[in-house]
């Protein structure tokens, strides 16, 4: 039922997405992983439209946030109105109440509102006035965000950083992709006739599905050693924490699935180690004048760190 129900909604993304099945395999492996994601890039090249794509495909309730500097905490978690007629307060809940959340531009916004998310990325949960209320499940924040522009922005705090399992850039399309994006919204926005191809309960089945997957002890050492060895690079100041272990594991796990297999491999890591890694990497100051980048630094790491070689399959 999970490889099936995966290839489908990969295919009905596909109908407006051109050429970004690699962003597209990595967003999906964060939703099954239970995690979320960031899209990092340039204006224009899709962030908001494969967000909305892939909110439409799976189903459920779907709210975008546009962030501004004049965003507060409670236009997001929601707030108590008073009611006249029965002389009580009444819960209004903000757009965090949904299945799918787009936090639009989120670096635009003021650390306080970025930092009203942080309890409801982690813990699934929301608390107003003293009152704690669970999210709906499944719960998947996907943030874009511009890199390029820094006026008027707010850069996102590590902690907030650290609660993203993955940070995508979904890059340029190539000439002959481009040429396919014209022919196929020359008409009409295919977006607008995207058809909801699985339901939240399907979902939250394919992220039991995903904890079924097998990690050996092999991969479970493997993940550690790459992790680890981003506390020891002397290119970094502050390396992954334990949570990103987790996510590392989890997130293999969850594209172990997509890719049609019950079990791990280390080339599943290997393709996850930038996408998980890079953002929570803080690195030298010298080194970031000289250039060097976090995404170089993990290609060294995965050069050095001895990859398993004998794996129990659990066949």
């Amino acid at each position: 039922m999970g490889f099936t129900l995966c290839r489908k909604i990969m295919q009905n993304v596909s109908r407006v997405m051109v050429g970004k099945s690699r962003a597209l395999e990595l967003l999906l492996a964060a939703l099954l992983a239970e995690g979320h994601v960031l899209l990092e890039d340039v204006p224009g090249v899709g962030k908001t439209q494969m967000a909305k794509s892939l909110a439409k495909s799976i189903g459920g309730t779907f709210k975008r946030v546009q962030f501004t500097p004049d965003l507060l905490p409670a236009d997001i978690t929601g707030f108590n109105v008073y009611d006249q007629q029965t002389g009580r307060f009444k819960f209004q809940p903000g757009p965090l109440m949904a299945n799918v959340v787009l936090a639009d531009e989120i670096n635009r916004t003021i650390p306080r509102t970025q930092a009203s998310l942080l309890e409801s990325m982690e813990e699934r949960q929301l608390t107003v006035d003293g009152v704690t209320m669970t999210l709906p499940r499944p719960f998947f924040v996907l943030a874009t965000q511009n890199p390029i522009e820094l006026e008027g922005t707010f850069p996102l705090p590590e902690a907030q950083l650290d609660r993203f399992l993955l940070c995508v850039d979904l890059g340029y399309p190539s000439r002959e992709e481009e040429i396919l994006i014209l022919e196929r919204f020359q008409e009409e926005d295919p977006l607008l006739n995207l058809e909801t191809v699985a339901h939240p309960a399907e979902i939250l089945q394919l992220q039991k599905e995903r904890r079924k997957i097998l990690v050996s002890p092999e991969i479970r050492e493997y993940i550690v050693n790459l992790v680890d060895a981003t506390r020891h690079s002397k290119f970094i100041s502050y390396g992954a924490s334990p949570r990103c272990s987790i996510h590392l594991m989890r997130a293999a796990q969850a594209l172990a699935l997509l890719r049609e297999r019950d079990y791990v491999l280390p080339d599943d890591v290997k393709f996850l180690l930038k996408p998980v890694l890079a953002h929570r990497l803080i690195l030298h100051t010298e080194e970031r004048i000289r250039g060097v980048t976090a995404a170089t630094i993990l290609e060294e790491i995965a050069g050095s760190v001895p990859v398993p070689t004998s794996l129990d399959e659990g066949r």
